[in-house]
This record gives structure tokens, sequence and C-alpha cells, in this order.
């Protein structure tokens, strides 16, 4: 199972070091040290992504880090508490849904997806913002 060649394309434009492993019918991929915003307890975590069949048509859900990611004053953004196996490794499960409709197939890819959790990290900064 894989994704099409040109959704990798955005992580490597954006110089992103990655692997993809294959798992449970899922595309994983791991992003090395996947750049966090001020205001966490670190600068950068790995990144995975478990991509479903289908995608890009198919959606995305939820993302998960390594080491786990906290604020920098120690408290969790809601919904960061669960953590999960996956490709021989323990991570932090960032549960995230699309709405429906929110997802757009032929039109979201990799990369609206990664721009997503980057904006989702910005908002979660502020504990009042990510209620």
């Amino acid at each position: 199972m894989s994704i099409p060649e040109t959704e990798l394309e955005s992580l490597k434009g954006d110089g992103l070091e990655y692997t993809t492993v294959a798992e449970a019918n899922m595309t994983c991929i791991v992003v090395k040290n996947f750049g966090l915003p001020a205001g966490y307890n670190r600068a950068d975590a790995d990144l995975l992504l478990r991509l479903p069949a289908g995608f890009p048509d198919t959606p995305p859900d939820m993302w998960w880090f390594d080491p786990p990611v906290v604020r920098a004053d120690g408290s969790k953004p809601p919904a960061t508490d669960a953590v999960e196996q996956h490709v021989g490794r323990t991570w932090q499960r960032w549960s995230r849904h699309f709405n429906a409709g929110q997802w757009r197939p032929g039109l979201d890819s990799l990369e609206t997806f990664l721009a997503l959790i980057r904006k989702e990290l910005h908002r979660c900064v502020e504990p009042a913002q990510c209620a």
C-alpha cells in the first residue's frame, strides 16, 4: 500500500526528513524532527501520520508525536492523553477529526493536512483557544 508520489513531494519541498512504512492497511509516514511552535515543551518531535487506503480521496484522521508534546507550562492540550503503539514505537495521539465535508477529495492533500496540523499546534499553545 502506498500513497501517490506527488503527495510526498510536499514533504520533500518543505525539506522534511521522513520514512514511510505500511502497517495495518495504513501508510505510515514518520516525519523526523517536525518543528513545533514556541510555547511547547520542546522545539521538535517526530510526527506520525497514518494515512488510510484511498488517501488523498479518503481523509486522514488524527496524528501522533514521539516524544510526547505538552505546553511549556506542562499542561496538556485536550485529547492528547492516549498513548498508542505504531511502527514499533510509543506515540502520543492527538485526537482530531474532520467534520463531514471538511476534507475535500480531489483538492486536499498531504500538504493541506500538514497545514491543518501546524494551525492546530499554534491554536493549542493557548489553553483558552483550544477547548
